[in-house]
């Protein structure tokens, strides 16, 4: 596939999600599809739009924390990534593994904070599997 096909295949995906999002604004299907077509395509700060409306109709979903962190993490802006990836992790998530491999989180990452904080994560784990 050309790089303009998917470009305009993009473009028509975005323009259909948004569509369904102005006759049905909470429609949280539509706006996960929407944020992560967003964020694919660079839209960072209109990824994180749509990832504080999920927030704002599902607070405790550890997916929907985990996205929000990694927006925030696009934009640079570290506390609330912070703050948003200790929440997730509070509320379930638990797929490490993608957590220290997603290219999202790279300037969280690079946080002091978090990387003491996510090497207690998995020190605490780690004695957990331990113990079992």
């Amino acid at each position: 596939m050309s790089h303009k096909k998917e470009i305009d295949d993009a473009g028509f995906e975005i323009r259909f999600y948004e569509g369904i999002l102005e006759k049905s604004p909470c429609f949280i299907e539509a706006l996960c599809a929407l944020g992560d077509l967003y964020t694919r395509n660079g839209f960072y700060r209109q990824g994180l739009d749509m990832d504080e409306r999920l927030y704002q109709l599902r607070p405790g979903d550890p997916v929907v924390l985990y996205n929000l962190a990694c927006s925030y993490s696009l934009l640079d802006e570290k506390d609330k990534a912070f703050r948003a990836i200790k929440q997730a992790i509070h509320c379930g998530y638990d797929d490490f593994e993608h957590l220290e491999a997603d290219n999202d989180l790279n300037n969280l990452r690079r946080d002091r904070r978090f990387t003491r904080y996510f090497e207690r994560i998995k020190a605490r784990m780690h004695s957990e599997v331990i113990d079992t």
